[in-house]
């Protein structure tokens, strides 16, 4: 399958880093808002087309599979466009700036009959499924407190501090931590609290969320764009404890029947860098003619951009575009 990345970034640098090493894809075309930083990234990756608009990307009758990798304020117009030129697209996390806009946009795509998917990476990748199997095994029993953090000090970028590009911890790392609890923790959510400390401005820099759920499991999480964190998961039930060492990246799955004893070190398989599960999982789907991967449902998109935006309303955290 071709791929054509829009924008240029950092993100899109790892795309296209993966995609180079993959057998079974190929990273075509690069889509900038200028030509001279288009050549430029396509030398760097040995990509053979290099656009100055996204429009002209978008008119390649060869791009299979469009990858959205710019700014969340941009990601609406981009993927209303791609859709409407019926490319189908993996857009980066998060998927939108509101609930709104990810409904807009499912439901267009679902009109056009055109596939579309959030890349949240790690929905797709294996030890997502290894963790699954291990709950079900019933190896810690039954889950009753979830647990997870992730910070990294950006707040030097602009991108993070602007509320004009969606700015925030939340939908840059905070919408990690939420992701972690739906995949652990199907059970609706019955009630939150939740604290959140601003940047001067005005969008969140920190925060702590707690989640009550109906079949009584709690969550606990936090995210931080101004600090440089531990980034784990932990999913406690009553005769043990699955352990993350990396939240969004895992090397291994650490199985503990009693506190810091470890009885089991899983391992997670070799990658490339981890985002070709999610590349590989857009290719199977467009072949079965699907409109979505199963591995996140436009369902589950929409319950992660609905309670953002309830925690946004909270904090009183507005962007521009809402």
């Amino acid at each position: 399958m071709k791929v054509g990345i829009i924008g240029a970034g950092h993100i899109a640098e790892k795309a296209a880093t993966t995609l180079a090493a993959m057998e079974d894809m190929e990273c075509l075309a690069i889509g900038s808002r200028s030509l001279e930083k288009a050549r430029s990234f396509a030398s760097m990756f040995g990509i053979e087309r290099a656009y100055g608009s996204y429009a002209e990307l978008l008119a390649d009758p060869d791009v299979e599979l469009v990858y959205i990798a710019t700014p969340h304020s941009h990601h609406f117009a981009v993927t209303r466009d791609a859709i409407l030129a019926g490319k189908p697209c993996l857009v980066e996390k998060s998927f939108m700036l509101n609930a709104t806009e990810a409904a807009g946009i499912i439901g267009l795509a679902r009109e056009k009959g055109v596939f579309v998917a959030e890349a949240m990476w790690t929905r797709y990748m294996p030890v997502r499924e290894m963790a699954l199997e291990l709950l079900e095994s019933g190896i810690i029993g039954k889950p009753v407190t979830l647990s997870a953090s992730l910070s990294y000090n950006v707040s030097d970028k602009e991108r993070v501090l602007s509320p004009e590009l969606g700015g925030g911890a939340l939908l840059d790392l905070g919408v990690y931590v939420l992701n972690f609890v739906r995949m652990y923790c199907g059970s609706p959510i019955r009630d939150l609290s939740t604290t959140c400390i601003k940047a001067p401005t005005g969008v969140d820099a920190s925060e702590a969320i707690t989640f009550i759920h109906e079949d009584g499991t709690l969550s606990s999480v936090q995210a931080s764009a101004f600090s440089q964190g531990e980034n784990f998961g932990v999913i406690a039930g009553t005769t043990g404890y699955l352990e993350f060492d990396d939240l969004i990246n895992p090397k291994h799955i650490k199985v503990c029947r009693k506190r810091h004893v470890v009885e089991q070190e899983i391992p997670v398989p070799q990658q490339i860098t981890g985002f070709e599960y999610q590349f590989r999982a857009c290719r199977d789907a467009i072949a079965a003619g699907l409109l979505e991967p199963s591995q996140m449902p436009h369902a589950e998109t929409l319950y992660i951009m609905h309670l953002m935006d309830r925690l946004r309303a909270q904090w009183g955290v507005r962007f521009p575009g809402d």
